[in-house]
């Protein structure tokens, strides 16, 4: 199994996403196919998290005090906290969570955030801007 804190922040980015979507509902917001892939990855990690008992309330609360605060480094730090502690006391669940993230390669593209320029990958990519 992966280290907890880099699966953590792999997860964290999308839930975090449909956090901000979709606010509380994505609590209880059904999958939707017209959904943008990182929305819609946050809404199925989300529901992996809330099939355990015992991890849903607490990170439950960590997503409702999120989202009345999307830009509050306290709160996003304890949704990642939450995920942590859930993902470290059950080594099943984060492996099945890992097993719903995009596989990451020596040739994959992690974007944290906004992207201005090219993003591209593989053997022999060749890019060309014109301005």
């Amino acid at each position: 199994m992966e280290d907890v804190a880099a699966l953590v922040e792999q997860v964290y980015p999308a839930v975090e996403s449909a956090v901000a979507a979709y606010g509380t509902e994505v609590l209880t917001k059904a999958q939707e196919a017209a959904a943008d892939g990182t929305v819609g990855l946050g809404q199925r990690l989300l529901a992996k998290l809330f099939s355990r008992k015992g991890v849903q309330e607490n990170v439950e609360q960590a997503v409702t005090d999120l989202a009345g605060a999307l830009d509050d480094p306290d709160f996003q730090a304890a949704l990642r906290a939450q995920l942590k502690k859930a993902l470290r006391e059950d080594t099943e669940l984060a492996a099945e969570i890992a097993a719903l993230l995009p596989a990451a390669g020596d040739k994959s593209i992690s974007v944290g955030g906004d992207s201005s320029g090219i993003n591209s990958t593989g053997d022999n990519a060749i890019n060309i801007q014109h301005r």
